[in-house]
């Protein structure tokens, strides 16, 4: 299976790295994770005009990363759902990938494009952390999937 993270940030070195990293090799049993963070300069010159502009500009950025596979969008507004729920999202499915907007969300155009729209929280997070949870669920929805007693 393969998990691909899609997100709209900057590439730079995180306290989260190493976590991400002990995260993903775990994961690794089950599936290839690839991290893919996009921050163009189209999307850091739409920051200084509008929240409207900069959600079509990630709109722009992440199109071309919805096709095949089952794309879950994580969104303020998505429904929440528990670990056993999450992990019925990874089974028996060949590629998933999550999509992780910009300061402004996604524009509604983008979200119907997302086959299921998720959300992690009620609280607001850092899009640092909301990988780290994501990473962690991930984790865990394969450990209840295949019956590890890591869930437990």
């Amino acid at each position: 299976m393969k998990i691909d993270i899609i997100s709209i940030a900057k590439k730079e070195k995180s306290i989260y790295d190493p976590l991400y990293k002990d995260l993903t090799k775990m994961i690794s049993r089950f599936a290839k994770v690839q991290d893919i963070e996009l921050f163009p300069k189209d999307v850091a010159k739409s920051h200084t005009i509008s929240p409207e502009a900069s959600q079509k500009a990630y709109t722009k950025v992440l199109e071309p990363y919805v096709n095949g596979g089952f794309n879950i969008v994580l969104h303020p507004d998505g429904k929440l759902i528990d670990s056993f729920e999450f992990s019925k999202l990874l089974n028996d499915k060949m590629s998933v990938k999550f999509f992780i907007g910009g300061a402004y969300g996604f524009e509604d155009e983008f979200l119907k494009k997302g086959d299921k729209i998720i959300s992690l929280s009620k609280l607001t997070m850092s899009h640092k952390v909301a990988k780290a949870v994501l990473l962690e669920q991930i984790y865990r929805g394969f450990s209840i999937l295949s019956n590890h007693p890591y869930h437990k």
